[in-house]
């Protein structure tokens, strides 16, 4: 976990409006820095925004999550389970994103109540008690005030008693600790005194057989993810409490598409962060003998601007390896004369980037790479220009699969635009969803409206055993009768993958490119790496 001191409180500052939050960055010391080329676009300063402002920003959230919640209902949130590495060493900790999103707190331990029908404790965050010999082996623990400081959540009880007031909840008998275990509290110290202390309306509800308890609960019977809400849920519908479960995870889901102008900020500055990550291993590929050289480059500066993590695994693949989709060994080597393909995305504030180049690691693009490269990058234009309000995802991915397909059946690769045969080289969508998760939630079904971000990523992949494998929807005849036209253009374009990934936040008009700072044209690439290299050698890196 990150200290407070660090991070929590940089977020408790002056607020600095959208407009205006690209300022220049400060960079970490240049002493310990190599020499990093004039044409690298260092990342800006993080976003900054004051007490009132993000404290506002999260009411607001709880507010509308309790609304749909509903006066008959409570919702309980868990913070993540920390996951075993191996034996006593756990992954870096990482919150559940929908408590995160409520909350803002890092913490592990922490349990959020919501009881929307509560008019005197429509809110409670249990969270353990500071322990100094504990924060000696692993750090800093919230105290409450600072809980408090950072979600704005003020009726805040030790987490020891959760489990006094569920068997309350289960009982429909009110309850509140005992002041000492009480840690931090706006109502009056005799609150306890109240007869039911704002329960009726749940209460009467339960009476009823109609209370409804929301989890994270998803339809999966055995979650990746919510193993703990699972078992919790199981475990609750065996007694007869009067609370029906239910999920709470269409109304995340649905909150979550939409993006505030705050989280569009947070969004911004990991691909900020991102593009100075793709701008620094495209000139460090030119001395770099294999992948892992590229992708250290990148972990290099996630960590040089403060990102949380990486977004996802990064993927960087030199010539054949470029052509799988989800390659994360980064064991190759860079040759000349390939080309390399970088998706890579650093996360801040829970809020992941997802961006994609590919670009000659020699820079110069040769022919046979450009036809391909210029196929993607056409491709990737038309989805942008149907991507506007009132549009469909699947209208974005409609629109880039006509010129790929147009696109292959001209180099060859395909006898048939009208059929699936353009999925041998093209096999995955070219939109998901992006924010919080890399493959954010939310429907597929909804209708662009602006604050959706989405991401727009066609691409050709020649994988060199591509017509060792029949397609399922070919006969052997037609296999075979296809692999005998397409063999020369295989041949002429093989190992070659091509993918181009941007990120669309949806405006009134249309769509911004978020990572619109970083070269995409061929002409583009080719000159940042042919301008960066050259300073690179002249400042003697």
């Amino acid at each position: 976990m990150k200290s407070f001191v660090i991070k929590s409180l940089i977020c408790c500052s002056l607020l600095i409006g959208l407009e205006s939050f690209r300022t220049p960055s400060v960079t970490a010391n240049n002493d310990l820095q190599p020499t990093t080329p004039s044409i690298v676009r260092i990342a800006p300063l993080a976003p900054i925004f004051d007490d009132r402002t993000r404290l506002a920003e999260l009411a607001g959230r709880r507010a509308r999550v309790a609304e749909a919640v509903g006066t008959k209902g409570i919702l309980i949130l868990f913070s993540t389970e920390p996951r075993v590495y191996t034996n006593d060493v756990n992954y870096e900790y990482r919150q559940e994103n929908n408590l995160y999103y409520l909350t803002s707190l890092k913490q592990n331990n922490a349990t959020v109540v919501l009881l929307p029908g509560n008019e005197q404790l429509s809110e409670i965050l249990f969270m353990p008690r500071r322990n100094p010999a504990l924060e000696t082996w692993t750090g800093h623990m919230y105290s409450a005030e600072e809980a408090s400081q950072i979600s704005g959540i003020k009726e805040i009880w030790e987490s020891s008693e959760f489990e006094p007031f569920l068997s309350a909840l289960r009982n429909r008998q009110p309850y509140r600790p005992k002041p000492e275990h009480i840690l931090l509290s706006a109502r009056p110290a005799d609150a306890g005194t109240v007869s039911m202390l704002g329960f009726e309306k749940l209460f009467a509800a339960a009476a009823k057989n109609e209370g409804e308890l929301y989890l994270l609960v998803p339809s999966e019977s055995d979650s990746r993810e919510y193993k703990r809400e699972q078992r919790f849920a199981a475990d609750w519908s065996r007694s007869a409490s009067g609370f029906g479960i239910k999920n709470i995870t269409p109304v995340f889901d649905n909150l979550r598409q939409r993006k505030s102008p705050m989280e569009i900020a947070f969004m911004q500055h990991a691909i900020d962060i991102t593009t100075e990550a793709h701008e620094r291993a495209w000139l460090g590929a030119a001395t770099a003998k294999w992948e892992y050289e590229v992708d250290a480059l990148v972990a290099y500066t996630f960590k040089l601007r403060n990102a949380d993590h990486w977004g996802y695994p990064s993927i960087v693949g030199c010539g054949p390896n470029a052509t799988t989709l989800h390659y994360e060994e980064s064991q190759g080597p860079v040759t000349s004369g390939n080309l390399l393909l970088m998706d890579v995305g650093a996360e801040y504030e829970h809020y992941s980037a997802d961006v994609t180049r590919t670009f000659p690691a020699n820079g110069r693009f040769s022919t046979s790479q450009a036809e391909v490269y210029q196929i993607v990058y056409d491709a990737q234009e038309a989805g942008a220009k149907v991507a506007k309000p009132g549009a469909l995802i699947s209208d974005v991915h409609r629109a880039a699969s006509e010129v790929i397909k147009n696109g292959l059946l001209k180099l060859g690769l395909i006898t048939d635009r009208d059929s699936t045969q353009y999925r041998i080289w093209f096999m995955h969508g070219t939109s998901h969803w992006l924010g919080m998760n890399v493959h954010d939630v939310g429907s597929y079904g909804s209708k662009l409206e602006p604050g959706m971000v989405f991401t727009n990523e066609p691409g050709i992949y020649v994988r060199p055993d591509a017509l060792d494998n029949k397609p399922s929807n070919m006969s052997d005849a037609e296999w075979e009768k296809f692999k005998t036209a397409v063999k020369p253009a295989f041949e002429k374009y093989k190992g070659i993958g091509v993918r181009i990934e941007d990120d669309m936040l949806v405006t009134p008009d249309g769509v911004k490119w978020l990572t619109e700072a970083l070269p995409r044209k061929i002409a583009d690439i080719e000159a940042f790496i042919a301008k960066g290299r050259a300073e690179a050698r002249q400042n003697g890196n």
